[in-house]
């Protein structure tokens, strides 16, 4: 339970929260439309609070738990998803960005739209909010949960509801109100966070007898070498439950292979993450919100997979609850590590990163529900409308759904307590629709003889191909593997498609002009700045 002392750190937190929430909601004025004000903060947003949003909308109870999970399992490889994603944001913000803005383009739907037709933009528009629902937000809420109930022994469904209450307030104040209260989010995470990671790599120190958790560290890569090496090779590395690190994490796949097909389709085609920088009110910001939120990816491993691995060291040297409390019926559970982590914090500690990771469930939360929200009112239901429909409609439309989606998410999520690694079922479920999303997105973009038809193709092909290879064949592939040789398969059935459907080709309602993707020198240094310490990160723990 927490001390009278964490319970007011974590109080002021809300204080905090609550109070800025309520003075952005009264004092930034409309910014354009009804609808595109509470959905899309449109031209509001200044760069750091994009960054931050982008963060703070990423990083929740999947990465705490779930990529700590990982980090347990199969070490500091895991970081490949988040700094990877550094420099695949570097890439949306000078690639897609662009594209996006200078046609005037607020949802991802409405590209498809714009680009193919309204089948295409309304079959993918349903798609995202089903995975939405039943995928993203059962999951952060069956983590989040999880972590609350260890730390402070409130039965597991009343936390499920907490955050699916407080999700809901900050998000029905809409997307500004979103956006700039994860700038306070950002900044509780971050501290919360490595302080965490402070008393985890000490407490390693101190369980050999020495100071300070640069001896934490040493320790840690000299008793568990295994989980220092961000390349993995076949057989190298076996996880607690007996498989083998290599199935999810396999080798060139991570540098060369299916993890750009991940990260190109989240951060660049997915409405979640997009929405952020789209509320920018010009290519500039929106790309410096891109590249605050690159820099920030880098500190991300030091927050949840140090503690992963800190926490698989004291489990294999027996020390304190570590001993038993990783296990559920004799069997390892890798999301046990950080709930356990927290539930060991001194006074005053336990409070602060109680708040780290409420501030990113509900954050999280809160940009998911707002994403799902945006494309049923804008791309579904405006649509279905023929567009007649009242801007006030739009809006209680979206309350309504961030309220019915909340509800789902949190009456589902209890039924995700089988999971093993929440941060892998995540990726492996979501990896079923990956390629097809950044095929569509990549050949409507990159050719205009790509048809719609060819798009529909490439939708059902995608899940066709991941279930067939899944089950029947390559079923014995890495899932990463698996994810490229999709949506290579995804491609050329687009292009067979495409090929015989030739006559029934439009012209492309998106405009692209070689000016569109003119950088600052400042854009070019400090994205040369990141490469460059990725690049080295990979090296040293090659």
């Amino acid at each position: 339970m927490l001390s009278w002392i964490d319970q007011i750190i974590f109080m002021l937190y809300f204080v905090l929260v609550g109070g800025y929430g309520y003075y952005i909601y009264k004092k930034k004025s409309s910014s354009g439309s009804l609808s595109h004000d509470f959905f899309l903060a449109e031209g509001s947003l200044a760069w750091w609070a994009i960054g931050a949003s982008i963060i703070a909308s990423n990083i929740s109870a999947e990465q705490f738990i779930g990529m700590s999970g990982s980090g347990f399992a199969v070490g500091i490889a895991i970081a490949s998803y988040e700094w990877m994603a550094a420099v695949g944001l570097i890439i949306v913000a000078y690639f897609f960005l662009p594209i996006y803005l200078k046609n005037k383009i607020y949802t991802m739907p409405e590209f498809l739209r714009k680009r193919f037709d309204a089948r295409v933009s309304m079959i993918m528009a349903v798609f995202w909010v089903l995975v939405y629902v039943f995928v993203n937000l059962s999951s952060i809420l069956y983590l989040g949960a999880l972590a609350i109930h260890a730390i402070v022994d409130i039965p597991f469904i009343w936390c499920v509801w907490v955050l699916a209450v407080l999700a809901a307030v900050i998000a029905l104040g809409g997307m500004k109100v979103i956006g700039y209260t994860d700038v306070i989010q950002v900044v509780l995470l971050i501290i919360g966070g490595l302080t965490t990671t402070y008393v985890a790599v000490s407490l390693v120190a101190d369980s050999e007898g020495l100071q300070g958790w640069w001896q934490g560290l040493s320790v840690l890569r000299d008793e568990v070498p295994s989980h220092f090496h961000m390349f993995i090779e076949k057989g190298q590395l076996i996880k607690p439950d007996g498989g083998d690190a290599y199935m999810d994490l396999p080798g060139w796949s991570v540098i060369i292979g299916g993890m750009w097909i991940m990260n190109l389709s989240y951060w660049g085609c997915n409405q979640y993450i997009t929405q952020r920088a789209l509320g920018a009110k010009d290519l500039k910001t929106a790309q410096q919100g891109m590249l605050f939120a690159a820099f920030l990816k880098l500190l991300i491993p030091l927050i949840v997979v140090l503690p992963g691995i800190a926490a698989f060291y004291l489990y294999q040297n027996g020390t304190g609850v570590f001993a038993h409390g990783m296990l559920d019926s004799g069997v390892v559970k890798p999301d046990k590590a950080y709930p356990l982590l927290l539930s060991i914090l001194p006074t005053g500690f336990k409070g602060m990163a109680f708040a780290a990771l409420t501030a990113a469930i509900v954050a999280s939360l809160a940009g998911k529900v707002n994403s799902i929200a945006t494309i049923v009112s804008l791309d579904i239901y405006k649509h279905i409308k023929n567009d007649q429909v009242s801007e006030e409609t739009l809006v209680k439309l979206g309350k309504y759904a961030i309220v019915i989606s909340l509800f789902i998410g949190a009456a589902l999520a209890p039924l995700l307590s089988n999971l093993d690694q929440g941060f892998q079922f995540i990726q492996e479920f979501t990896g079923f629709i990956t390629p097809g999303v950044l095929a569509i997105f990549l050949m409507g973009i990159l050719t205009n003889w790509t048809t719609a038809n060819a798009a529909l193709a490439g939708a059902v092909s995608t899940f066709f191909y991941s279930l067939v290879f899944k089950n029947f064949w390559l079923n014995e592939l890495p899932f990463m593997n698996r994810i490229l040789v999709v949506f290579i398969f995804t491609v050329l059935t687009m292009i067979f498609v495409s090929f015989i459907d030739r006559k029934r080709a439009r012209n492309s309602g998106i405009v692209l002009k070689k000016e569109m993707f003119l950088v600052s020198d400042s854009f070019k240094i400090i994205s040369l700045l990141i490469i460059g310490i990725v690049t080295a990160l990979y090296i040293v723990l090659w």
